[in-house]
């Protein structure tokens, strides 16, 4: 019989109907533990937790976006409704945006990308605290590289600024919530294989890139090939599970070295 060191554990997964967030529900799911499913896109979100079931797991569909506090509040209820509690926290949801030089890049494209990716994080571990409060858990946010320890994506500014701010809140929550026994941790990813990239409106960049020349294979780790999702699945699980019950307030770049040429 397959252990299940998450049994009877429950785990909300921002952002859970593709890449990073879909691998990890699964990954979670496989674990032992029950899992709300989250994001924007009914039918996505549906399959995402179709397929958990089919292969034994159990998971609901939560639908929210994490920007309107709200939508997300109603999620959070529905899920500790389900299941009377909440023990694992992965805020995963979160948009490229728009890429521009600063003197183009609107107020508007700003507040989209920081609403959903660092008010979002904000929001989603304020409505689950109370549950988490109940008997400690822990919490997983997803960063990146970019604004952490990865500097040259000209353009990125409203982005890496999003991802900055992620790491401080963990780290400022992470001492707060400590007597509670919730550990709050971040993963910064680098190159994955997701789609998200390809969400990216990048918007008049060649003026204002710098001039630098990378050592070919940009990922010294795997001769340029990107991680994957199940990779980064890995490593949430890991957060979530008591093999890392000593660790909060800690970031972890899973990048194969990317950022440490490209820094």
């Amino acid at each position: 019989m397959t252990s299940k060191p998450l049994q009877d554990r429950v785990a909300l997964v921002t952002g859970g109907n593709s890449g990073l967030g879909e691998a990890a529900v699964h990954k979670l799911a496989q674990a032992g533990a029950k899992v709300g499913v989250l994001g924007r896109t009914k039918d996505e979100v549906e399959c995402v937790v179709n397929a958990v079931k089919q292969n034994g797991g159990e998971a609901i569909a939560v639908l929210a976006d994490v920007s309107q506090s709200d939508e997300l509040q109603a999620a959070v209820t529905k899920l500790a409704d389900q299941w009377d509690r909440l023990d694992i926290v992965f805020a995963n949801a979160g948009i490229n945006g728009v890429w521009a030089p600063l003197d183009e890049l609107t107020p508007e494209d700003w507040d989209k990308t920081l609403s959903i990716n660092l008010k979002g994080t904000f929001m989603t571990l304020k409505y689950a605290l109370p549950y988490l409060k109940r008997g400690g858990g822990s919490v997983i946010i997803t960063s990146s590289v970019n604004g952490t320890r990865m500097f040259s994506n000209s353009g990125a500014t409203a982005y890496a600024s999003s991802k900055a701010g992620q790491v401080a809140f963990a780290k400022m929550i992470a001492l707060e919530l400590a007597k509670h026994r919730i550990r709050v941790n971040v993963i910064c990813p680098g190159m994955i294989d997701t789609e998200i990239d390809d969400n990216t409106d990048r918007e008049n960049l060649e003026h204002i890139r710098e001039p630098v020349d990378y050592p070919e294979g940009k990922i010294p780790l795997t001769d340029g090939k990107a991680g994957t999702s199940e990779q980064v699945a890995d490593l949430v699980y890991f957060l979530a599970s008591d093999a890392s019950s000593h660790i909060t307030g800690t970031e972890i770049w899973i990048d194969g070295g990317q950022s440490l040429l490209q820094g």
